[in-house]
């Protein structure tokens, strides 16, 4: 191993939803520092290819159909439906694996998804599905945290049981595998050049999500059985940048992150005390969405904006510093009428978010190949925005990068409430995966801010007396290494000594 790289930071005030002043509630020991942008990552960033990008969505569309019904088709052409579709997934993953001397597992998820006579079931017959993913080992130990990226390889047409028409899926969700793919082009590229993570990172490509997330519930059975410590979850569904001649709307420089607030699997005393807390925005999904927003301005230079029209004429003079692509958290688990395979992640008690492009254009999902008055429908290679696709590559796999390099959360966070008082102590114990020179830190932010603000290390100590009042704010803790990277906030339960 060459070295354990520090990857990026937070940069205060840059980020999406930050402000140029500090509430008075908020100002207390320290204001977040930025971290350094470790340069091996950023240049495995920089290989991302949108000439890349563009073949891995052409190569899946040429499938014709890879609706997961296709598998039990004897009779498409030969090099045709979703099997055919899965080999190739398999064999690129072996070619990245062959450029870094065999860094990746490459591993297949096969199953049979039994037939259900339910009403509304999509699957009625016994089907075959193929999960496909890689596995890039970390150098820290079965306790090291682990990281996945995902997007799903089947598509579908106006009827989702149609399994013969065209469907080229090439924005829902050719896209996502293409972020899947580049994730560990980019990864296998840090590891070609000698630089090791101690954590684990996994590169997927999941089927029958069309017909209701069939192949990411198999595989999140599949990670808890087998004890995966999965820190992290990334979803990619719908991430091409949709361009449509004369749409209007789309815009080039977000990209949405939807994430959970209570955790599908709490307890009803556990929704009970998060409701109690005011901590509904500070679930694990929600601390993941967080901190890949935070991330962003390390890797996408900020330029300087001023804010829309005020009401009633006029404009702001303050000026803002905004990455020139960045996340936006959106605070609910998904769209309306829809979902994605984080939730099925999400449902096995793990971190998960969902990326997915600004505006949507639904004349370009799960639409049979067709023109009526002047519109054209279908989910079409043309329609893909290879470049945007790239953006969401690169912030992918600098999260990976960063959660990688990283200890694991610290654990039993506890704030201590034991007298009235204006003060915060809190208490925790040590990460499990802590390697030498890691430290703590405490950070915090007002209760109506979206993102944290204010930070104090704890050094090798694992508790901390604030002149904060804990009633005013909401804290968490994470893990640092001694090059800089951050676990995930894990934020305080309270306690009674």
């Amino acid at each position: 191993m060459k070295r354990i790289v520090g990857v990026c930071g937070l940069l205060a005030g840059m980020a999406a939803g930050t402000h140029a002043q500090m509430p008075a509630a908020a100002i207390g020991p320290g204001t977040l520092a930025p971290l350094r942008v470790d340069p091996a990552v950023k240049v495995a960033l920089g290989g991302v290819s949108a000439d890349q990008v563009q073949a891995d969505i052409a190569k899946l569309v040429s499938f014709g159909t890879r609706s997961t019904l296709s598998s039990m088709d004897t009779d498409l052409p030969q090099g045709q439906g979703i099997l055919a579709a899965a080999d190739w997934i398999t064999s690129e993953f072996e070619a990245i694996s062959k450029e870094c001397g065999g860094c990746l597992e490459v591993k297949r998820d096969e199953f049979v998804q039994p037939a259900s006579n339910e009403a509304r079931s999509r699957v009625t017959r016994p089907t075959k599905l193929v999960n496909v993913y890689a596995i890039l080992r970390g150098t820290g130990g079965e306790k090291a945290p682990w990281v996945l990226v995902t997007g799903h390889y089947d598509s579908r047409v106006t009827d989702v049981m149609d399994s013969k028409l065209a469907a080229p899926g090439a924005n829902d969700d050719a896209s996502g595998v293409a972020v899947s793919l580049e994730s560990a082009r980019a990864m296998a590229r840090l590891t070609k050049a000698g630089v090791k993570l101690t954590g684990t990172m996994v590169f997927v490509a999941v089927a029958g999500e069309e017909q209701g997330l069939l192949g990411s519930a198999h595989l999140a059975k599949l990670a808890k059985a087998e004890g995966w410590p999965l820190e992290a979850v990334l979803n990619n569904d719908i991430v091409g940048g949709d361009t449509t001649p004369g749409a209007t709307g789309q815009d080039k420089d977000v990209v949405r992150v939807f994430s959970e607030s209570i955790p599908t699997t709490a307890t009803a005393e556990q929704q009970k005390m998060t409701l109690g807390l005011g901590a509904e925005n500070d679930s694990p999904s929600r601390e993941l969405a967080r901190q890949i927003v935070e991330l962003a301005p390390a890797y996408f230079k900020p330029t300087t904006q001023r804010p829309p029209a005020l009401k009633g004429g006029g404009r702001s003079q303050l000026m803002r510093l905004v990455p020139a692509f960045r996340p936006v958290m959106i605070l609910r688990r998904d769209r309306y009428l829809r979902g994605g395979d984080h939730s099925s992640f999400n449902a096995e008690g793990f971190t998960a978010v969902r990326f997915t492009e600004w505006r949507e254009n639904f004349d370009h999902q799960h639409q049979i190949l067709r023109s009526e008055n002047g519109v054209e429908y279908g989910d079409l290679l043309k329609f893909v925005d290879f470049g945007y696709v790239v953006k969401v590559a690169q912030l992918n796999a600098l999260t990976m990068a960063s959660l990688a390099a990283a200890p694991s959360e610290p654990q039993h966070v506890r704030v201590v409430t034991q007298e009235l008082d204006n003060y915060s102590n809190l208490e925790w114990d040590a990460s499990a995966f802590a390697p030498p020179g890691t430290t703590y830190e405490v950070v915090w932010r007002d209760t109506n801010e979206n993102l944290w603000t204010h930070s104090q290390s704890a050094g090798a100590e694992t508790h901390l007396k604030l002149d904060v009042s804990k009633d005013n704010v909401l804290f968490g803790v994470r893990a640092v290494s001694a090059a800089g990277d951050r676990s995930l906030a894990v934020p305080p339960v309270p306690v009674r000594k």
